[in-house]
């Protein structure tokens, strides 16, 4: 059964410090909205992901889930679930499930219960058991009431709905009415809930403290640093642009090689590889086979950081440094930034791109190819 899924993170999560949106602070080693957007696409019955960024920073959301559609959200997180939805279009998926990228623990494992628990309700979320006593206080402080706890829960997302009964709970839901989730506009609309257990995974980070408690839970045993380097070289021939870490460059040359000759990512990938000690780029796409010819270098590049990936390993940080006297390499290294971390799921401050001269020496300096170097930090789980 298809789902869509929306990803909640227009925040600007000031409570949680760090002096950025917590969406996009590190979390052991990657942005916490990378977590549940991989989750949410190691599922194989997802269909659509949609994410819900803040004024601005659409850019950000996007290099961090290339795959997915980016809108802006509201002015609070219900305006911010109808833009969302109205993503989604008419043509509505059989399920939808809302997550708060503030929720990093997300696994594949709970959304397919979710998924399954629709089977016999019009929505589903996750619950943690309430363990302390709830009380009821006024602004100063003073205790005002003490309800039983008995049947109390603290609710969890992602929340999983039937698409269109949800659709149409969310737009008899009025414009001038507010809803902590989205469990509560599904209650509204009488549409049937079931609640299943949750985990202490899918805390949600709202506090500094939260972020190193969850951390806590989350990390594994121990991660090894695993450094990786690569070098790569192409001449140049005949073309009106060469192509560097994914961006295109107007040049009076092009460069030779089997695929696109983008000496950058080439160089990349090799890193990547070294640090899991996977071989080279020649083993994974040997330049003997056709299908790579004019081959673009991000499938390379993204192929290397899936076997870091199914390693159980991150990705720390990237170095790529571009060796030529032309093209010029700074107009460009914005983008070609963008371009790397988007490839990869990384944060733009994981990825340097720098650009250097031989001083008119050699065959760059001689303006008859151009090289690359790069190196790549990547965290692996310790044998145990």
């Amino acid at each position: 059964m298809r789902f869509a899924a929306i990803l909640v993170a227009a925040g600007l999560g000031e409570r949680a410090g760090g002096g950025a949106p917590k969406q996009f602070r590190l979390f052991l080693g990657q942005p916490v909205l990378r977590w549940s957007v991989q989750a949410f696409e190691a599922s194989p019955s997802l269909d659509r992901l949609v994410v819900v960024a803040g004024d601005g920073q659409e850019g950000r959301a996007a290099s961090l889930a290339p795959n997915a559609v980016i809108v802006r959200g509201g002015a609070d997180r219900l305006a911010s679930v109808r833009a969302g939805m109205a993503a989604l279009g008419n043509d509505l998926p059989d399920r939808v499930l809302i997550h708060d990228a503030a929720r990093p623990g997300l696994t594949p494992e709970l959304i397919a219960q979710l998924l399954a628990a629709l089977d016999s309700a019009d929505a589903a979320a996750p619950f943690a058991p309430g363990g302390d006593s709830l009380r009821r206080i006024d602004g100063d402080g003073w205790l005002r009431e003490c309800p039983a706890r008995d049947g109390l829960v603290r609710v969890q997302t992602p929340q999983a709905f039937r698409a269109k009964a949800f659709a149409a709970a969310l737009q008899a839901f009025g414009p001038e009415r507010s809803a902590t989730d989205d469990l509560e506009i599904a209650h509204a609309a009488g549409l049937s809930a079931r609640l299943i257990p949750g985990s202490a995974r899918l805390h949600k980070l709202t506090h500094p403290e939260d972020f190193t408690m969850l951390e806590a839970l989350l990390a594994p045993a121990a991660m090894a640093p695993r450094i990786g380097a690569g070098f790569d070289a192409h001449r140049f021939g005949p073309g009106d642009h060469v192509t560097l870490c994914g961006v295109a460059i107007p040049h009076g040359h092009g460069l030779i090689g089997h695929s696109d000759a983008d000496a950058g990512w080439h160089a990349l990938t090799d890193a990547l590889l070294g640090a899991i000690a996977a071989g080279d780029i020649g083993d994974h796409f040997p330049p003997s086979d056709p299908q790579w010819r004019g081959a673009a270098s991000i499938v390379f590049l993204q192929h290397a950081a899936a076997l870091v990936r199914a390693r159980g390993g991150q990705i720390a940080n990237v170095d790529v440094t571009l060796i030529c006297e032309r093209p010029r390499i700074k107009p460009h290294r914005a983008a070609m930034q963008e371009a790397t971390a988007a490839a990869l799921g990384l944060a733009i401050d994981q990825v340097s791109i720098k650009a250097t001269t031989t001083e008119e020496m050699g065959f760059t300096g001689r303006s008859e190819g151009l090289a690359a170097q790069a190196t790549a930090c990547v965290l692996l789980p310790m044998a145990r």
